[in-house]
């Protein structure tokens, strides 16, 4: 028998991740549905790839503009009501995807489908910011690297499933059904979470004394930041040094993530149908090598502290994945090329850990306006990437569009050498450990 100052067997901060790892992986699937319809969009929509190309651009232009407003809204109305409004608007927006060839046409349709996903976009912009600050409450700053790992992993599954799932849909039923069946689980998830889901240890009436003692700190009682800490937050050299890395990283993970399927379709000549679960392959690697990653960093940062720790993963695995960009796009074997986009975006997804337990430790306290700042500027890889790749794609010159991100892979490596992730961004940081008040 358990007493009530007794952790549970499963400690009520693996159930919060869970509610996490699961919005991220619905997430993932929403977002990356839109990439395997277009192929059959196209067509029945008579839209051209470059038009596909600006409705993927939509979503990233949302996502990136309110990755920071999004952390701000977090940190102003908690995680619990963020994530409940974000979820709802987000099922919106791939309804009103699916619904809109319904009653539109042309160049309306067109305008409907751009704007959709750019709600969308802007609906999920606070999703990972937001779950940083949760982790940052809910876990320990050793395990930070660790559970942004497997978040990411969830996303990547999300992802692997995707392909397969949304091709399988669009076999027996079309595009515009296979975008609502794979909408309905998250009404469940945003319901689920607006009764369970709490943002801070001392919210939830199930956390224990001796729960909140293996977390270790208090929460961090920072209030949203005015006008003058977010300024300062902008100019600290980490911050922005952080940013632009995961800019360039991200004009590979686009790549990866974005545009494989017709890759595969176009240049490697598999069917919709081989291409949706060949197209599985990089995410799952992805997916393992998030997981990994982050384990790797803890252990790193552990070993050899935090500056160091943070770096070493990103230093050896990024201009190895820009290497292996060059030898899949020029192998002639196409499953070879497929196996070696799948290890390439492994070693891409294996760095994540790093970059978002590098913001949390760089901002802590301020952690979800810190996180979708760098986030903003890891997006902004796709705004540039998106119409560079859409552009050179639909000129048949994918190896331009590989080649850009082997550079891309590079640069980003070369700014960790600059990075302190043990530096104070001169945002509010938590107060060491002290003795936390239950929830009442």
């Amino acid at each position: 028998m358990s007493v009530r100052g007794d952790p549970p067997a499963v400690r009520i901060r693996w159930r919060i991740f869970g509610f996490l790892f699961a919005i991220g992986w619905l997430a993932y699937m929403q977002q990356k549905s839109i990439t395997v319809a277009a192929a059959r969009m196209m067509p029945d929509l008579s839209l051209s790839q470059l038009q596909i190309g600006w409705i993927e651009q939509a979503f990233v232009v949302g996502y990136a503009v309110f990755q920071m407003p999004g952390g701000l809204f977090g940190q102003r109305f908690g995680a619990r009501r963020t994530f409940v409004f974000i979820g709802l608007l987000a099922c919106f927006a791939m309804l009103g995807t699916a619904a809109g060839p319904a009653w539109l046409s042309g160049r309306t349709l067109f305008a409907e489908l751009l704007g959709m996903q750019l709600l969308l976009g802007a609906a999920q912009g606070a999703i990972f910011p937001v779950s940083a600050g949760v982790f940052e409450a809910w876990f320990p700053s050793s395990r930070w690297a660790f559970v942004q790992g497997l978040q990411t992993m969830g996303l990547q599954l999300g992802a692997a499933a995707t392909p397969p799932l949304v091709a399988t849909l669009m076999h027996g039923f079309g595009w515009q059904r296979a975008l609502v069946w794979t909408t309905l689980p998250a009404f469940a998830v945003v319901a689920l979470w607006a009764w369970y889901g709490r943002g801070q240890p001392r919210e939830h009436p199930a956390v224990t004394p001796a729960e909140l003692a293996e977390i270790g700190a208090c929460d961090p009682a920072v209030p949203p930041p005015r006008a003058s800490r977010v300024l300062r937050m902008l100019a600290d050299r980490n911050v922005l040094l952080l940013a632009i890395s995961y800019l360039c990283m991200n004009y590979t993970f686009y790549l990866l993530a974005n545009w494989v399927f017709l890759y595969l379709v176009q240049e490697r000549h598999f069917s919709v149908l081989e291409s949706g679960w060949l197209a599985s392959g990089p995410p799952l690697a992805a997916a393992v090598g998030a997981g990994v990653g982050g384990l790797l960093t803890g252990l790193a940062c552990r070993r050899f502290g935090e500056r160091r720790g943070y770096r070493l993963v990103p230093l050896l695995s990024l201009p190895a994945a820009g290497l292996l960009l060059l030898v899949a796009v020029d192998s002639p074997n196409a499953w070879v090329a497929v196996a070696v986009l799948a290890l390439c975006y492994g070693l891409i997804e294996i760095n994540e850990g790093a970059y978002w337990g590098a913001a949390m430790s760089i901002g802590r306290g301020d952690t979800m306006a810190i996180s979708g700042f760098m986030n903003t500027g890891g997006n902004l890889g796709g705004i540039i990437g998106i119409p560079i790749v859409a552009y050179l794609s639909g000129h048949g010159a994918w190896h331009a569009a590989f080649l850009v991100g082997t550079a891309c892979a590079i640069a980003s490596a070369v700014a960790w050498f600059a990075i302190d992730a043990e530096a104070s961004s001169g945002s509010a940081r938590a107060a060491p450990s002290q003795e936390c008040p239950l929830p009442r």
